[in-house]
């Protein structure tokens, strides 16, 4: 009895700290929410920029009558030229499944669109991301230009620079200059990989906007403290296109 007793309690401990145990691998928040977002740049050929754009432009609706297209820009500045930047929302992995199914099967996109197109890409990219926990998908309130900003963390997770990294950003916004659209954690593509897409007015605005961040004590102090879970950082200037949802 006394074997079988002690048995009991060594099972009965275990359980209880088993959940302690696996929460301190935790990398943070917990992403309950299925919706993610599909992250896709594709590197055109540099003659063929414009006649790609426009072919998308008069099919789009073919694409996004399966599923919601949240943003679709060219890169300005920052980034290999001739290379377009799209944003589509999923609202879990499932969904995205019968999307490509679907796509697979619409012979009016794939005659009309995707067959006609592919020679005019060069490369493709795809990345897999979640909106961090404290952010929602804002819109801008009028057209502008956009920044997307990639942050390479180090590893760890949210959990590690989470805290750090919000008071970065919140000490921008708070400025008044910018605006963010959507902060997003990588899932799929390049590990302890944020990205930050930012709103401005202009593109000489935010150039403005930059200079009074670099005087003010607030973002200094902040922006320094993250830099302490920072590898590396890059980023882009976007311009909307013309069928592009965020203007």
């Amino acid at each position: 009895m006394l074997v079988l007793r002690s048995a009991l309690t060594r099972a009965l401990a275990s359980r209880t700290l088993a959940p302690q145990m696996c929460s301190s691998f935790a990398t943070g928040p917990r992403q309950y929410d299925g919706i993610f977002y599909e992250f896709r740049s594709y590197y055109l050929k540099p003659s063929k920029m414009n006649e790609f754009l426009e072919n998308f432009e008069k099919n789009a609706h073919l694409r996004t009558a399966h599923s919601e297209l949240v943003g679709y820009w060219s890169v300005e500045f920052g980034g290999r030229m001739n290379t377009v930047f799209h944003i589509w929302k999923y609202d879990n992995f499932a969904h995205r499944t019968e999307v490509r199914k679907a796509l697979a099967k619409d012979k009016e996109w794939q005659e009309q669109f995707l067959i006609p197109n592919l020679a005019l890409i060069d490369k493709q990219e795809s990345e897999i991301t979640y909106l961090v926990p404290w952010c929602k998908l804002e819109k801008p309130p009028k057209e502008g230009v956009y920044e997307l900003a990639t942050f390479q963390m180090k590893p760890g997770g949210p959990a590690l620079w989470g805290d750090a990294f919000e008071r970065a950003i919140n000490a921008h916004v708070n400025l008044g200059y910018t605006k963010v659209v959507g902060v997003f954690h990588t899932e799929y593509g390049e590990l302890n990989r944020v990205h930050v897409l930012w709103w401005n007015e202009s593109a000489d605005s935010r150039a403005a906007g930059r200079h009074k961040s670099h005087e003010d004590p607030r973002v200094v102090a902040a922006v320094r403290e993250s830099v302490n879970y920072l590898v590396s950082q890059q980023n882009m200037l976007l311009i909307p296109t013309s069928f592009s949802p965020l203007k």
